[in-house]
């Protein structure tokens, strides 16, 4: 189907081929097309909303809108004393999707379990580089590697892991969209036929919805999945309309055309409030907007250099101008909702002044550097492009030069990752666990090449990266992110713009949709009423 296929025209196609005259459907107006469709070799929440948490499950999950786990695919499980073993007791006759493309001849066994985490693990694993070029981002930007010591079948309804260290996050890590579980069968299926690469492009799993049907940069289709454990959800037809821009998703909310809407642009949510037929839910976002500088590469190599360029940007004004009232000013990296948030640290002082003249006594004249502007609205930062053009206002009044760049989506997560990246990177982070681990790893060592877009490793941050990891207590680990807290802000590898507040609308005819702070849209339990 053409690219350019109106939306009208695709969702008509896409009832036609559902064959269902009368069935319930839910539109969900997306901001960005996914990148694939496996959960694990990628980090946008676009890329989540449209695979693990439509097509796939976990061990554990999320409770819906809280940031506590509960049984998944797992209905129980042990760790033993010294938290270096955690056996999990999977739920019996779970069932793999069926459709047109694969057909399981067996449930959900320990052998998935272990296919899901060491083809993201081992190099030997032919399933390890199944897409040239791409990364197990999480997996890796998390310290997986090194920390799992064996994944091991007790039976074929146990699995125990086997860790290193003990890892204090280890359980929520399990209910992040990395760790969803997928189909050794289908794999062995596609690899015996040469077509590795449809694992990511028709996926298979045990999730509430399974894959119809995906029209690039357009609509994907989904459809509630009949032998779901968790029980058949109410709404038959499930349908993603990918609408990049956040007036136009507006515009077809209020017309109708779709049920829900992914993040509001800040001048749109008084008009969407207004709207007798619409309700618009809202919550403090557990979230970061920042912008790393590529601190391997002169000037930003010098933490004088990063201060200045700090001080010299006006984030209040950002603030007014972008967020409109929907943000605060960011200091830290973690929000001022996580526990451990230091409330001690000060933010950079706005000084133009002091910031040109210790850029000149830095040895730094004729600055040209890059601001990289994303090309969607997210959670985060609902207009990187008027960000970038405020920033760059601000850098020519101390003399620096600054282009802004952008690409599409996936592209520009990939193009940031460059050891060679020229300037500075716009980008933020939606909390996945609850933990502050959770944000001050995309400042970590493991974590370059991955999600650490500063390729900033610091031995003394990462070494509380690593003592808060393992810590246990709750107050212990407090005073140790806080001290990273100051690492971080001593050393300035960001700049750290804002955290926002989160809007959600949609129709008043949408019932059971919950709000999560987790930054993850979740379908199962939703239902639509006439």
């Amino acid at each position: 189907m053409n690219k350019k296929l109106t939306f009208a025209a695709a969702l008509l196609a896409a009832t036609v081929m559902g064959g269902v005259a009368n069935a319930k459907q839910l539109v969900y107006c997306s901001e960005a097309s996914p990148a694939g469709f496996d959960p694990s070799p990628w980090s946008g929440g676009n890329d989540f909303d449209a695979s693990s948490r439509t097509i796939y499950s976990r061990l554990v999950e999320f409770e819906h809108g809280k940031t506590t786990i509960s049984p998944g695919l797992a209905e129980s499980w042990t760790v033993s004393d010294d938290g270096l073993e955690y056996t999990f007791k999977l739920k019996s006759g779970v069932k793999f999707q069926t459709t047109d493309y694969f057909t399981p001849t067996r449930d959900l066994t320990a052998d998935d379990v272990i296919f899901s985490f060491e083809r993201q693990w081992k190099k030997e694993n032919p399933w390890f580089e199944y897409l040239p070029g791409t990364g197990w981002e999480y997996f890796a930007g998390m310290g997986f590697p090194d920390l799992l010591k064996e994944v091991v079948k007790v039976d074929d309804l146990t699995v125990k892991f086997v860790l290193n260290k003990p890892e204090v996050a280890f359980l929520p890590d399990l209910g992040m969209d990395f760790a969803s579980i997928v189909s050794k069968e289908y794999a062995d299926q596609l690899e015996k036929a040469g077509t590795k690469e449809q694992f990511t492009q028709k996926p298979i799993g045990t999730g509430p919805f399974q894959f119809v049907d995906y029209q690039v940069d357009a609509v994907i289709r989904y459809q509630a999945w009949d032998g779901y454990f968790g029980g058949r959800q109410k709404i038959d037809d499930l349908i993603f309309a990918i609408t990049p821009d956040p007036a136009v998703r507006a515009q077809k909310l209020k017309a109708g055309e779709c049920d829900i809407m992914s993040y509001p642009a800040p001048a749109d949510i008084a008009g969407l409030q207004a709207d007798a037929n619409l309700k618009v839910d809202e919550q403090e976002g557990l979230n970061i907007g920042y912008m790393a500088y590529n601190t391997t590469q002169a000037p930003f190599d010098k933490v004088e250099v990063r201060k200045a360029l700090n001080m010299a940007v006006n984030k209040q004004a950002i603030i007014d101008a972008v967020y409109q009232g929907a943000g605060q000013v960011a200091v830290n990296p973690i929000p001022p909702t996580m526990w451990s948030y230091n409330t001690s640290i000060k933010d950079d002082e706005y000084n133009p002044d002091a910031a040109k003249k210790m850029l000149e006594e830095a040895g730094v004249k004729d600055l040209s550097m890059k601001i990289w502007a994303m090309p969607v609205s997210r959670p985060y930062n609902p207009n990187a492009q008027r960000v970038a053009e405020l920033i760059q206002a601000d850098y020519a009044k101390i003399g620096v030069k600054a282009e802004i760049v952008s690409y599409e989506w996936t592209e520009y997560r990939e193009r940031g990752k460059a050891k060679d990246r020229d300037g500075a990177f716009q980008l933020g982070w939606t909390g996945d666990n609850g933990d502050p681990d959770n944000f001050l790893f995309l400042l970590g060592c493991d974590a370059i090449g991955q999600s650490n877009y500063a390729i900033w490793c610091n031995q003394e941050f990462q070494d509380l990266l690593l003592k808060g990891k393992a810590t246990t207590d709750v107050a212990e680990r407090t005073k140790i992110y806080e001290e990273a807290q100051v690492v971080f802000k001593r050393e300035a590898p960001w700049l750290t713009i804002a955290h926002s507040k989160v809007f959600m609308p949609m129709n008043k005819k949408v019932s059971g949709f919950v709000m999560d702070p987790l930054g993850i849209h979740r379908f199962d339990g939703v239902d639509v009423t006439e």
